[in-house]
C-alpha cells in the first residue's frame, strides 16, 4: 500500500500521485557512476544519463526506506545498503544526524540504478547490481564491483539479454555468483546460477560458468549464496508443482524451498521446505546455521535452520511481507547479513534497518537519515481530444488491391469498402446492414469479391458479391451457419477455399463442429447436395492459390519454446499430397505470387520477399537467411501482404496507408498512398436533460440532492440543482426521481476480447457488462491491435454499443515470440511507435523490455511522436522505480512491496507519473479479487 492517507489517487485516465516535498542536502563524494571499461559506439549515441525531455530535481529527506538490501562489513563496524538506486554506508550504530552520528556516506550516484551491495571477504570491495552502461554500451542489470579505496567501479558480467543480479562473493574473494534471468514465452521466466571471476572483463572471461540449470522456463530460481567454506551453494526456488507460473499460490502449503548444491559433485538436495515456504538463505559465518525467511500465519518471519539437526526456530515474525506469490527476479526477500560474531542479524523490515538478537528475537532499530536528491524526467504526457466532430478511420483490415491495380478493397467500420485508385471515394461493396462483413478477397479476374459475414443471431456465412456496384449481384456459398474466415478464389474462379473456426467466448458456440479448411464450388445454388462444402484438412490457416486450380497453399505453425516455426505448405483439394515448402522461425504470414515465382513474408513486422523455389525439401527463410536472396521491401511495418495479378508488384498496408513496390525492373521504389476516409463521430442530435436526480459530483459541490444534468450532443453543458439549471423546452427529459447519477467510471486497465479470429460481434457482452456497471471509458493496455482498434472505431461511429475504447494495441513485448518488439536503438523504438500510431494508438505498452536503455528509447520516441507510454509493472520494484525516474506516463499494476515508504513518496511526488494499481491482479501477494470472494456474495 502507499503510506499517504491524506492524498487520494486521481481517477483520470492515468492516476497521478501528488505528495509533499521535503528539503535535502548535498551529495557526498561518489563514483559518479562512470565505468572504467571500454565503451562501444552504441554508448556514444545513447546514454541513460542524458535522455530527451525536461528534468527536475526530487528532494529526498527520509528516515525510512523501501525494500533495502544490505550487508555488514567483515569487521562488523559498517553497513552498506541501497536506497532509490544509490549505495550508502554507515556505522552499524546508525547515522541519522542526531548525537553527532553524522549521515550515511554516499558511495554511488547518478541515473543508473545500483542495488544489492555485498562486501568482499576482505572488506575492501563491494559487489553490486547495476544497470549502468558497460563495455557493450547496453544498460541492463549486470554484476559490478566498487573499490572502497579509490571509488572506481569494475564491470564483471556483460550480459545484454540474459541479465544478472544478486551478486554474492565466493569465500576466497575471487568469484561472484549471480542469478541469470532466462525468459522464453513469458517475459518473467526462470533463473540460473552463474559464477564469474571478479576480473572477468580484463581476463576475457565474460562467458561465466554455469552452476545450476533451470528445470523449466517459468518457475523462479533465486538468491544464490556460498557456504562459508565454499563447499556449497545455497539458493531458493519455486517448489510448487508444474512447469508454468501461477498466480495466487498457497503460501500455507509452501511456495519456495531452499536447495543446496555441492560444488565438487554437482549434486543438489532440498534442505529446507514446508508450510510457509523458505527463501533468502543466509548462512552464518561458522556455517552451522542458515537464516532464512518463511511465512507463518500470514506473517513473514526470520527463521534459523540448524544444519546439523535440521531443527527450525522462529526468531521474529516482524518482517516485511515477502514476495513468494508473484515474480521476484530481484529476490523473494531483500539481502540481510549476520554480524561477525553470529549473535545478531542486520535486516530491513517495516521501512527500517534493525539488529535482531538471534537468541531473544529482540529488534533494535539502526537509525538513518538520507538527505539527498534525484534527477527525474517529467512524465511523457500529451492531451488527447475526445469525441471530436469527425475522426479518421485508420483500422483498415484485409486490404487488397485488385489484380489489375485499379481498385482496392478493405474492411472498416464493420463492412467492406471499395476504392478506385488513386483518388476515388471509398464506397460500400454491399448495401446490407444486418451482418458485419470480413475477409474480402478478389477473384483473379477482379470481377468478384468473396468475403465472410457475421450476425450474432444468424451467425456467419461465406458470400460472393460483384465489384460492379450497379449490378448489386450477391449470393451465399454456405448453406449452414458457422464461423467462417479467410475465403479465397481458385485461379479459374470455380472454387472457393475458406477456413471454419470454433465459436465461443464473445461469439455463439453453436455450429462449431469440425473446424478446418473447406472447399466449395462457386455456385448460386447452395441447396444442391453436389455443392456442399467438403473438409480438406483439419489444420492450416490462410489458404491461397498459386498457378494451379487443384492445389492450395496454406500456413501451419509448429511452435516450441524458442520458435513459432511458421510453415508454408500445400496440398491438393482432396487434402492429400501435402508438401512443406518454406519455414521461418518468427514469420507471421507467407504469401505466394500468382505465378509462383516469389514468396513474401512478414517477420518482426517487416515485409520481405524471396524467390519461390521448388527444391524438394523445406527451405528456411528469414531476415538473415543465406540460402536464397531475401530482400526487405518495407521501411515501415506492413500488414496484409499480397501480390498484383501479374506478380510484378507486392502490396501491403499499415493502417490507412497502402504501400506498393515493383519487384523487377529499374524502378523498385516503394510508393504509398492514403486509402482511408473520415467519418462523423456518432452523437445524439437533441438536448437531453436528466432531472430530479441525486447527483454525485467530483467537485466541491459534493452531492446535489435534487439536481439536473444538461447534455447537448456528447458534451455535458451544465450540472446543478434543479432550481438553478433551466431545461430547454425541446429537450428530451429523463426523470431520475429516486435515482442517483454519478460520473461514468474510467477503467484505466481494462482487458476483454473484442474479436475472435478477426470477427467482431455486433453485441459484445463484455462491453455491455462494463456499461451496466457504469464504466463509460476504458483503456486497454494489452489487446490484439486489429481487434481493439476496429472495435474502437465501430463504437465511435455508433455501430456497436460500448464504452469509449482506447488501447495500446499489442504490447511492445520484450521476451520471445513472433510479436516481440526488438529495440536496440532509438530508430527501432520509432519504428514500433509509428506502426502503432498509424492504426490509432496514442499510448503504447512497454512490456518488460529487459534493458533500461530500451525502455528509455521507447520514451524518447514517444516524446517525438506525442504518444504516451505505460510500462508493465512486472512485480519488479527496482525497475518500477527506474520507470518513475525516466518519466513513464504511468506504472501498470501494483508495486510488489507491502508498503511504499517515504523514500518512494519523495521520489514520485509531482513527477506526473501515474499509478494504475489493478488491485484485482496484485503483485507481491494474492490477487485482490480473492478478497471480494471472501467478503461478498458474488451471485
Amino acid at each position: 500500500m502507499l503510506r499517504s492517507s491524506s492524498k487520494i489517487l486521481s481517477a483520470c485516465l492515468f492516476l497521478t500521485i501528488t505528495l509533499h516535498a521535503v528539503v535535502g542536502q548535498a551529495e557526498e563524494k561518489s563514483d559518479k557512476k562512470s565505468a572504467k571499461t571500454p565503451k562501444t559506439k552504441a554508448t556514444e549515441t545513447w546514454s541513460i544519463d542524458r535522455t530527451p525531455g525536461p528534468s527536475q530535481q526530487q528532494i529526498i529527506d527520509t528516515q525510512e526506506g523501501t525494500w533495502i538490501n544490505l550487508d555488514v562489513s567483515p569487521d562488523g563496524k559498517t553497513i552498506v545498503f541501497d536506497l532509490l538506486g544509490d549505495l550508502y554506508s554507515m556505522p552499524i550504530t546508525g547515522a541519522d544526524g542526531r548525537n553527532k552520528s553524522g549521515f550515511p556516506k554516499k558511495l554511488t550516484t547518478g541515473i543508473s540504478w545500483d542495488m544489492q551491495p555485498r562486501y568482499s571477504p576482505d572488506g575492501k570491495r563491494i559487489a553490486f547490481t547495476s544497470d549502468r552502461e558497460g563495455m557493450s554500451g547496453k544498460a541492463g542489470d549486470n554484476l559490478w564491483i566498487l573499490s572502497l579505496e579509490d571509488r572506481q567501479v569494475t564491470q564483471v558480467s556483460n550480459e545484454t539479454y540474459r541479465l544478472l543480479n544478486g551478486p554474492a562473493w565466493s569465500p576466497d574473494g575471487n568469484y561472484l555468483v549471480g542469478r541469470k534471468h532466462y525468459t522464453s514465452r513469458r517475459s518473467l521466466g526462470a533463473g540460473e546460477m552463474w559464477m564469474y571471476h571478479h576480473d572477468a572483463i580484463a581476463k576475457g572471461a565474460t562467458a561465466g560458468l554455469q552452476l545450476t540449470k533451470r528445470a523449466n522456463q517459468q518457475k523462479d530460481v533465486n538468491e544464490p549464496v556460498f557456504s562459508p567454506d565454499g563447499r556449497y551453494l545455497y539458493y531458493s526456488y519455486d517448489a510448487t508443482p508444474g512447469d508454468t507460473f501461477e498466480y495466487d499460490k498457497d503460501s500455507t502449503k509452501g511456495i519456495y524451498a531452499i536447495k543446496r548444491l555441492e560444488l565438487s559433485t554437482g549434486e543438489s538436495e532440498v534442505i529446507i521446505r514446508g508450510p510457509g515456504g523458505a527463501c533468502r538463505p543466509t548462512p552464518s559465518h561458522d556455517g552451522n546455521t542458515i537464516a532464512f525467511v518463511r511465512r507463518v500465519d500470514g506473517k513473514t518471519g526470520l527463521h534459523l535452520f540448524d544444519c546439523e539437526s535440521g531443527s527450525v526456530r522462529l526468531v521474529t515474525d516482524q518482517l516485511e511481507r515477502d514476495m513468494q506469490e508473484a515474480w521476484a527476479i530481484h529476490g523473494v526477500y531483500c539481502n540481510f547479513a549476520w554480524t561477525p560474531d553470529d549473535q545478531e542479524i542486520v535486516i530491513w523490515a517495516k521501512g527500517k534497518i534493525h539488529r535482531v538478537n538471534v537468541t531473544t528475537g529482540e529488534m533494535k532499530e539502526i537509525p538513518f537519515r538520507i538527505q539527498d536528491k534525484r534527477t527525474v524526467k517529467k512524465a511523457v504526457r500529451f492531451p488527447i481530444e475526445v469525441g471530436a466532430e469527425e475522426f479518421d478511420v485508420k483500422m483498415l483490415r484485409w486490404v487488397s488491391v485488385s489484380p489489375n491495380g485499379k481498385q482496392a478493397i478493405y474492411q472498416a467500420l464493420g463492412h467492406i469498402y471499395v476504392k478506385d485508385l488513386p483518388n476515388g471515394a471509398p464506397r460500400r461493396l454491399t448495401q446490407q446492414n444486418s451482418h458485419f462483413e470480413f475477409y474480402p478477397s478478389y477473384s483473379r479476374d477482379g470481377r468478384y469479391v468473396v468475403f465472410t459475414t457475421w450476425n450474432d443471431q444468424k451467425l456467419g456465412s461465406v458470400r460472393i458479391a460483384s465489384i460492379n456496384a450497379e449490378s448489386a449481384e450477391s449470393w451465399e456459398l454456405t448453406s449452414q451457419p458457422g464461423h467462417y474466415v479467410e475465403p479465397v478464389f481458385s485461379p479459374d474462379g470455380k472454387t472457393v477455399v475458406y477456413r471454419k473456426i470454433r465459436g465461443g467466448g464473445i461469439l455463439s458456440p453453436l455450429w462449431s463442429q469440425q473446424p478446418g479448411l473447406y472447399r466449395v464450388p462457386v455456385s448460386r445454388s447452395v441447396q444442391a447436395s453436389a455443392n456442399a462444402p467438403e473438409l480438406i484438412s483439419s489444420v492450416g490457416t490462410k489458404p491461397q492459390f498459386g498457378t494451379d486450380n487443384d492445389r492450395v497453399y496454406f500456413c501451419r505453425s509448429e511452435p516450441n519454446q524458442d520458435s513459432d516455426n511458421l510453415k508454408l505448405c500445400s496440398m491438393d483439394l482432396s487434402g492429400n499430397r501435402e508438401r512443406v515448402h518454406y519455414t521461418s522461425t518468427w514469420a507471421t504470414d507467407f504469401r505466394v505470387s500468382p505465378d509462383e515465382s516469389t514468396v513474401a513474408f512478414i517477420e518482426r513486422f517487416h515485409v520481405f520477399v524471396a524467390p519461390f523455389i521448388q527444391a524438394g525439401d523445406t527451405i528456411s527463410v528469414g531476415p538473415d537467411a543465406k540460402g536464397l536472396p531475401v530482400t526487405k521491401v518495407s521501411q515501415q511495418a506492413g500488414d496484409f501482404i499480397h501480390f498484383s495479378g501479374d506478380s510484378q508488384r507486392l502490396h501491403w498496408s499499415l493502417g490507412p496507408n497502402l504501400y506498393s513496390r515493383h519487384l523487377s525492373g529499374e524502378s523498385q521504389a516503394t510508393t504509398s498512398q492514403s486509402i482511408g476516409f473520415t467519418t462523423k463521430h456518432a452523437k445524439p442530435d437533441a438536448v437531453t436533460a436528466i432531472v430530479n436526480a441525486r447527483i454525485l459530483t467530483m467537485s466541491r459541490a459534493g452531492i446535489i440532492p435534487r439536481g439536473t444534468i444538461l447534455i447537448e450532443g456528447n458534451r455535458i453543458l451544465k450540472v446543478g440543482s434543479s432550481k438553478e439549471v433551466e431545461v430547454p423546452k425541446d429537450a428530451y427529459i429523463i426523470d431520475a426521481k429516486g435515482r442517483a447519477v454519478s460520473p461514468g467510471l474510467v477503467d484505466t486497465h481494462a482487458h476483454g476480447a473484442q474479436a475472435v479470429s478477426g470477427i467482431t460481434p455486433q453485441q459484445n457482452w463484455v462491453d455491455y457488462a462494463r456499461l451496466a456497471f457504469g464504466v463509460t471509458t476504458i483503456h486497454d493496455p494489452s489487446n490484439q491491435t486489429h481487434s481493439i482498434f476496429a472495435a474502437s472505431e465501430l463504437a465511435k461511429s455508433g455501430l456497436i454499443t460500448a464504452p469509449r475504447t482506447f488501447s495500446t494495441g499489442t504490447i511492445l513485448y520484450g521476451a520471445t515470440g513472433a510479436y516481440r518488439a526488438n529495440i536496440d536503438s532509438l530508430e527501432d523504438a520509432r519504428f514500433h511507435l509509428k506502426r502503432m500510431k498509424a492504426v490509432g494508438a496514442f499510448t503504447v505498452k512497454s512490456y518488460n523490455q529487459p534493458r533500461r536503455e530500451q525502455r528509455q528509447q521507447v520514451l524518447a520516441a514517444a516524446r517525438e511522436l506525442e504518444m504516451m507510454v505505460v510500462p508493465e509493472g512486472g512485480s519488479t520494484f527496482m525497475h518500477n522505480m527506474t520507470m518513475i525516474v525516466d518519466g513513464h506516463t504511468g506504472i501498470e499494476h501494483t508495486l510488489p512491496v507491502q508498503t511504499a515508504y517515504k523514500d518512494v513518496m519523495d521520489l514520485w511526488k509531482n513527477t506526473g507519473v501515474g499509478y494504475t494499481p489493478t488491485l484485482s491482479v496484485a503483485y507481491g501477494g494474492i490477487s485482490g479479487e480473492q478478497y471480494w470472494y471472501q467478503i461478498d456474495e458474488q451471485w
